[in-house]
């Protein structure tokens, strides 16, 4: 057998401002109740001035190479992973090169899978471990969701569950016989790609950028949410399911659970569905919202320090998000 893949170290950035439900009552036509009852989200965080998908990526990538007693030069490749990046090119993972003082180049990849970012992001790592291309990793997930909401009522369903923050999570080669990353499940199913989108600017639009695009509500996330909670549901299981069977597993094998941080109710929904009890997995959504790709390295980075989740433990990742695009990994950790 070839190389394998653990984890060496965790870290998480979220901004300093807390934007409370109450504080939304004051920007549209919504409710502190209304929002916990749709979504379990009690408060988020959001960035101020200054503050970029970059800082915050190099100081959860910084918690992650300090905890690991690592320096920049230990990493061989860059995975990071946005939504909307600092510059509309070149991505943010050469940035995140640059400010870390790297002494040599390493390759940095951005890749665009939303809220199923990281666990996709975790399998191509897990890929190139094992193919003896790279021996450590850097993955980092990183969102401003706050400078590009609709703050009004006609935006509420969206606006009111997104936060910012950033995750980071280091990487290795290790042998067989050391808990490590078992296997991956990826899936897409692009006929859903208009369900949850920003459409406005495009590259279809002649030209991209004009005077009436700051009147285009298609600038703003649009979400058809029932559909979206259906699918997350179904899909989030199916693929937990299809990943632990093909290892010969159950779910009552796990001995936790890291899901994607969209909603209270379809994480308990999974969970109930599968069997596995409550206790088993810790949420982060009810102080930062959703922050799409950084939500399992944070949740994770948490739980880790909380002492819910102890070396040895078998964890399973799962996440689903616009594309749709959705995926899970099992691993010892």
């Amino acid at each position: 057998m070839g190389a394998r893949t653990r984890i060496v170290s965790t870290g998480m950035f979220v901004p300093r401002r807390i934007v409370t439900n109450k504080e939304l009552e004051s920007y549209m036509d919504t409710s502190d109740e209304w929002i916990q009852q749709r979504s379990g989200i009690k408060e988020r965080r959001w960035v101020s001035p200054g503050e970029t998908t970059c800082s915050m990526a190099v100081a959860a990538a910084r918690q992650a190479l300090e905890r690991a007693n690592l320096k920049a030069d230990d990493i061989d490749m860059i995975v990071f992973g946005a939504l909307i990046t600092d510059y509309l090119f070149p991505g943010t993972g050469v940035l995140l090169q640059r400010e870390l003082g790297f002494s040599k180049p390493v390759p940095a990849l951005d890749i665009r899978n939303q809220c199923s970012g990281f666990v996709y992001a975790l399998s191509l790592a897990d890929a190139w471990v094992r193919s003896g291309q790279y021996k450590r990793i850097l993955i980092v997930g990183s969102e401003v969701h706050s400078t590009s909401l609709d703050l009004t009522t006609r935006g509420r369903d969206v606006s009111v569950l997104f936060g910012d923050g950033a995750g980071a999570m280091i990487v290795e080669a290790c042998d067989e016989n050391s808990p490590h990353i078992f296997d991956s499940c990826l899936h897409s199913e692009g006929k859903f790609a208009e369900v949850l989108t920003v459409t406005k600017p495009s590259s279809n639009d002649f030209p991209r950028i004009s005077d009436k695009l700051s009147l285009d509500t298609a600038i703003y996330p649009h979400m058809d949410g029932k559909l979206v909670f259906k699918n997350a549901v179904t899909r989030m299981c199916q693929v937990l399911i299809e990943l632990l069977g093909r290892n010969n597993m159950k779910p009552s094998d796990l001995n936790f659970v890291v899901a994607h941080q969209a909603n209270m109710r379809i994480n308990q929904m999974v969970l109930s569905e599968l069997g596995i009890p409550f206790e088993k997995t810790h949420h982060t959504l009810d102080r930062y919202g959703n922050t799409t790709m950084a939500t399992i390295p944070i949740t994770f980075d948490e739980a880790v320090q909380l002492g819910k989740i102890k070396r040895g433990d078998l964890v399973a990742f799962v996440a689903f998000g616009a594309g749709f695009t959705w995926g899970a990994n099992l691993l010892r950790f």
